[in-house]
């Protein structure tokens, strides 16, 4: 028997791809994410190549996932991709404490992202 299958969210000409739990905070991934939105594939994974942030290699890899993705699951043409969405959000936030003075404590937080990137093929040459 067996599960049946999922209904698929996307259009056809669309593909997706998600990091879930990435250490670092929506805020700052969501700066990387704003640099890439509405770009050719091609030119935001060059603009992710040659970025100073630090987050920017696990977000290219997951660009090159969607990119791949695209190809080999759904027959879609490389060379018309462009990034259609690129969302982050929260995810979950580790607590923890340092002794202050006098007996207090500083409190640290850590938090954890998500992110999901959509490609989509264009119509058409442009």
């Amino acid at each position: 028997m067996g599960k049946k299958a999922d209904i698929r969210r996307l259009a056809d000409n669309e593909a997706a791809a998600s990091l879930r739990a990435v250490r670092i905070s929506p805020r700052k991934l969501n700066l990387v994410a704003e640099s890439i939105r509405g770009k050719k594939a091609e030119t935001a994974l060059a603009e992710l190549t040659f970025s100073n942030k630090r987050i920017s290699n696990d977000v290219k890899k997951l660009l090159e996932s969607a990119i791949a993705n695209a190809e080999n699951n759904h027959q879609l043409d490389v060379d018309r991709l462009y990034v259609k969405e690129a969302s982050v959000g929260k995810a979950f936030v580790m607590k923890r404490w340092r002794a202050r003075a006098r007996g207090r404590v500083g409190k640290i937080i850590k938090p954890f992202s998500n992110i999901r990137i959509v490609v989509c093929e264009r119509e058409g040459a442009e």
